[in-house]
């Protein structure tokens, strides 16, 4: 892997902190317990989805309008950097929230997510800057996997002080939590800079002031839409990525409420998502061979066969070591079709445009998660049982699947160069 690739990479291993330490681990226990100490669980729950859901429909009704402008001005870089710097500060400032203060903690923690998934849409439209079609699996594959990797390693270190806390040092947990976001921000921070200093990016469409490339990104973003018929094989993409992401992004946001719905305790899920992350980190890679050799839409399928498995058999588990076989299973396939699905419509997109149409594809993955919970929670109240629920998510996948079934990549890479 050449430097460049290394430093585009490095991005994930960066920003994996975040959503490995604080948004799946820390923050939603913290919140309750510390500074939502005095709310009623509804009440908390009530807060923290609100800050979840604001920052998710601000960044996708959004990322369209700032990929077209980005792609006008030669500002992916830029906004990278704005975005991060966004992300970073307000992390750091989770530390400085007071117990009780959960409006403070909301809305900071609102901004810095806000601050990671836009920051995450520059970062993969840069994917075509650092890799030539042909290794896009490969290059793809590598960010995921240093992503799990970083993300896993961090959040084993501070799970390890916050449950021996005098050992590091300090008075008791929850001042380790507390350390740990602007740990977190830091380690954001410092990986970023590679990107940001060794991968170059192309020159502007569009010469001229930032306003005069705002204006031209808005008509590109226009023209965009009048072209939908040319670029059918892209959006039957998105609509069969919508649906199989769903399911994958349900998994992954539902499966510490599944488990302690079937009486596991909190560590032991904390356990089983440590054991995801390390081995998602071979697992990805091993998934980007796939691609090269066999193509990203059969390493796909492979991804999506194993999670129908793994949706039938969530609903018999009966002890936390079939819960941690299944962690292991979801490793080896969850960075896989991610990073294969960002490698496939890198391919499909139209060179010049790769911002915006990122855009695209990361509004829909905010709008991911939504179809899931529901479906789950309406499968319950008919069974009567929360086990039964996951079933719910092989529509999903299926459904997903026989849509990926019709997206001609050729056809696709065929009409790409005509926009």
């Amino acid at each position: 892997m050449d430097r460049k690739t290394l430093s585009w990479a490095l991005y994930d291993w960066a920003n994996s902190a975040y959503a490995t330490v604080v948004m799946a681990g820390f923050f939603p226990v913290f919140f309750k317990q510390y500074w939502a100490a005095g709310l009623a669980p509804a009440e908390s729950t009530f807060a923290l989805g609100l800050g979840n859901s604001a920052s998710s429909i601000l960044i996708a009704l959004c990322a369209p309008v700032l990929g077209a402008i980005a792609d006008r001005a030669g500002a992916r870089k830029r906004l990278l950097l704005f975005f991060t710097v966004v992300g970073v500060s307000a992390t750091a400032s989770l530390y400085l929230v007071a117990q009780g203060a959960y409006i403070s903690a909301v809305a900071f923690y609102a901004v810095a997510t806000l601050g990671f998934m836009g920051g995450n849409l520059f970062y993969d439209a840069l994917i075509v800057e650092v890799a030539t079609e042909d290794r896009f699996d490969r290059v793809s594959a590598w960010g995921y996997a240093l992503g799990y990797l970083g993300g896993g390693l961090l959040f084993a270190v501070l799970v390890a002080m916050a449950v021996f806390p005098q050992r590091f040092g300090f008075d008791d947990a929850a001042q380790v939590v507390r350390l740990s976001f602007v740990i977190v921000a830091v380690w954001w921070m410092v990986f970023s800079l590679p990107v940001l200093l060794f991968v170059r990016e192309t020159a502007p469409v569009t010469a001229g002031s930032f306003c005069a490339a705002v204006r031209a990104g808005l008509r590109q973003l226009v023209e965009t839409f009048h072209h939908l018929r040319q670029l059918r094989v892209v959006m039957l993409f998105l609509a069969a990525y919508w649906l199989y992401i769903d399911g994958v992004d349900t998994i992954i946001r539902m499966a510490v409420d599944y488990g302690l719905s079937l009486g596991f305790d909190s560590n032991d899920l904390i356990t089983a998502l440590l054991i995801t992350q390390f081995v998602g980190f071979p697992a990805a890679i091993v998934f980007g061979r796939i691609g090269e050799r066999f193509g990203a839409k059969s390493g796909i399928y492979i991804a999506i066969a194993v999670y129908m498995g793994v949706t039938v058999w969530a609903a018999f588990i009966e002890t936390v070591a079939g819960f941690y076989q299944i962690a292991v299973v979801i490793g080896l396939v969850q960075g896989g079709i991610q990073s294969l699905s960002r490698a496939l419509y890198a391919r499909l997109i139209p060179p010049g445009k790769t911002a915006e149409f990122f855009g695209f594809y990361n509004m829909l993955g905010k709008f991911a998660t939504v179809i899931g919970p529901v479906a789950m929670g309406w499968v319950a109240l008919l069974t009567g049982s929360a086990r039964f629920s996951v079933l719910a998510l092989l529509v999903l996948f299926a459904l997903g699947a026989v849509l990926l079934y019709f997206v001609d990549v050729e056809k696709g890479r065929g009409l790409r160069g005509g926009l």
